[in-house]
């Protein structure tokens, strides 16, 4: 089962941009699907965005048109590009591989990486 990384929270300010990586222990070019996750305090975990291997994505309707989701199959990694965040896009983000079309994850979860929107 492929190992997974999360990287690249912090705080950042409202209105502000930041990038969540997520290494893969092996290549994720045969994975078709892989999604980005978050969850915040005293809530579940939802789907923030997911990518097929063709490139195709689909995004939570709080994040459309703010983040994008991309991936670099040669570099084994999964991006999430956070514009103009908002206070409620704080949480623990996390990267899974997913289900094609429900986008329910698939692998175990790593530890997450802290998202903080905040003046």
């Amino acid at each position: 089962q492929v190992q997974l990384v999360e990287s690249g929270g912090g705080l950042v300010q409202p209105g502000g941009s930041l990038r969540l990586s997520c290494a893969a222990s092996e290549s994720i070019y045969s994975i078709n699907t892989m999604a980005w996750y978050r969850q915040a305090p005293g809530k579940q975990r939802v789907l923030v965005a997911a990518i097929t291997g063709g490139g195709t994505t689909n995004y939570a309707d709080s994040v459309k048109g703010r983040f994008t989701i991309s991936r670099d199959n040669a570099k084994n990694t999964l991006y999430l590009q956070m514009d103009s965040p908002k206070p409620e896009d704080t949480a623990v983000y996390y990267c899974n591989t997913a289900t094609s079309l429900t986008y329910k994850p698939r692998g175990s979860w790593g530890q997450g990486t802290q998202v903080t929107v905040s003046s």
